[in-house]
C-alpha cells in the first residue's frame, strides 16, 4: 500500500514537470528556426505543423503528447542540419 502511494504522489507531482519542459522546448525549436531554419521547405513547413501542434497540447494539459510532438519537432531539425 505504502509502494502504491509514492507511486501516485510521484506521478502528481511530475506533471507539473512536464508542463515546464513544453515551453522550453518551443523556445528552443523557435531559435533554431530564427537562427538556422532548415533549407528544405517541406521540412520547415512539418517542423512549423509540429510546434504549432505541440503548443496547443501544452495550452490543453496534455503535456505528454506535447513533449513527444515537440520532440519529433527537435529531431527533424537536427536531422536536417
Amino acid at each position: 500500500m505504502r509502494r502504491l502511494a509514492l507511486f501516485l504522489a510521484a506521478s502528481l507531482l511530475c506533471t507539473p514537470l512536464w508542463a515546464m519542459h513544453c515551453p522550453q522546448d518551443m523556445a528552443q525549436i523557435d531559435a533554431i528556426l530564427k537562427s538556422d531554419p532548415p533549407s528544405d521547405p517541406a521540412v520547415l513547413a512539418h517542423v512549423q505543423k509540429l510546434r504549432a501542434e505541440g503548443e496547443a497540447l501544452h495550452l490543453a494539459g496534455d503535456h505528454s503528447q506535447s513533449v513527444k510532438v515537440l520532440g519529433e519537432a527537435l529531431d527533424l531539425l537536427k536531422a536536417s542540419e
